[in-house]
C-alpha cells in the first residue's frame, strides 16, 4: 500500500495498527505511513526487533508443523494478522492436505486480505472477531462450520496475549478457549517477557501505549507459564523463542535472551 491509499472502514487514523506494524517488521506491503513510522521508533529502541518478528513468525511455523505431526488437524489461529509468508494454512496443509484453519482478527486490513486470500479454500477461513470475547469466537459460524470439537483442536496465540492488559484478564481467555476443547487438544503460544530486557520492554510498552491500537502488557517467565494452566508443556517447555524446537541449520543466537519473547507448545490432558 502507498501512502496515498485510504485507510480502510473502521482504521483509527491517528494510531498505527499492531497487525500493521506486524506487517511492517515482516517486510510486508500491506501497511501505512503510520505504521511504518511507529516500527521505526520501535527500531530506535531495539534495533534487532526485526529479527525478532522473523523469529516468532518461525516459531509459528515450527509449532504448527510439530502440531500436524501430532495429529492435529484442526487449528484455530487467535490473533492472525495480515496472511504473508507461512500463513498458518499454508504450513498445516502442505503437512495435510485435510487440515482445517479458522483464522481470528479485528484489524479491517487483515480481515480483508485473510477473506481474499482464503476465497478459494474451503478448509480455511477468517472471522472478524475480538479474541477478548471467546464466546463470541467459539460461536462463529466458520467455527461451527470448520471446528470439530470432538476430535483434538490446536488453538495458536502467538504473539497476540502480550497485547491483551491485565484488566482484560488473558488468564481467563485462555481459560475460555481451554475449556472448550477436547482432552488432547493443544496451546501454542509467544509472549513478550520484561525479565531479560526490562528498560527495553518499558519503552516499547510506552511507546505502544501512545502511538499503537493496543497497548503492550511485558510478562515474566512465571506469569507466561501460567497461561498454560490446564495444559502439559511439552518439550523444551517455555523457553525464548529461538529455542523452541530449532530446524537442523536454523541459526541460534548465541544469547537467545535477547530475544525477550518466551514461546511453548502444551497439552490438554484427558
Amino acid at each position: 500500500m502507498n501512502d496515498t491509499d485510504a485507510l480502510p472502514p473502521g482504521a483509527d487514523p491517528d494510531k498505527a495498527s499492531v497487525a500493521r506494524m506486524y506487517d511492517a517488521l515482516l517486510g510486508g506491503e500491506h501497511n501505512f505511513a503510520i505504521d511504518r513510522e511507529a516500527v521505526a521508533a520501535v527500531t530506535g529502541i531495539d534495533p534487532q526487533v526485526r529479527a525478532l518478528a522473523r523469529a516468532n513468525r518461525a516459531f509459528l511455523g515450527r509449532a504448527v508443523r510439530f502440531l500436524v505431526g501430532a495429529g492435529v488437524r484442526q487449528f484455530i489461529d487467535l490473533g492472525s494478522g495480515i496472511p504473508t509468508q507461512g500463513n498458518v494454512h499454508e504450513v498445516a496443509q502442505t503437512a495435510n492436505p485435510k487440515a482445517r484453519v479458522v483464522y481470528v482478527d479485528k484489524d479491517p486490513v487483515a480481515v480483508a486480505h485473510s477473506t481474499t486470500l482464503l476465497a478459494d479454500n474451503p478448509l480455511a477461513d477468517i472471522v472478524d472477531a475480538d479474541i477478548r470475547r471467546p464466546a463470541d469466537v467459539l460461536a462463529s459460524p466458520q467455527v461451527r462450520e470448520l471446528i470439530d470439537f470432538d476430535e483434538p483442536v490446536a488453538v495458536l496465540m502467538v504473539a497476540i496475549l502480550h497485547f491483551v492488559t491485565p484488566e482484560e484478564n488473558p488468564a481467563g481467555i485462555v481459560a475460555a478457549f481451554r475449556d472448550a476443547l477436547p482432552g488432547g487438544s493443544w496451546l501454542a503460544l509467544s509472549h513478550a517477557t520484561n525479565e531479560d530486557r526490562p528498560d527495553t520492554a518499558a519503552a516499547v510498552t510506552q511507546l505502544y501505549r501512545s502511538r499503537a491500537t493496543s497497548p503492550v502488557t511485558a510478562r515474566s517467565h512465571d506469569e507466561i507459564q501460567g497461561l498454560f494452566a490446564g495444559f502439559e508443556l511439552t518439550e523444551p517447555g517455555l523457553v525464548h523463542v529461538p529455542l523452541w524446537r530449532p530446524d537442523e541449520g536454523d541459526d541460534v543466537p548465541e544469547k537467545p535472551s535477547e530475544y525477550w519473547v518466551y514461546a511453548g507448545v502444551g497439552r490438554k490432558s484427558g
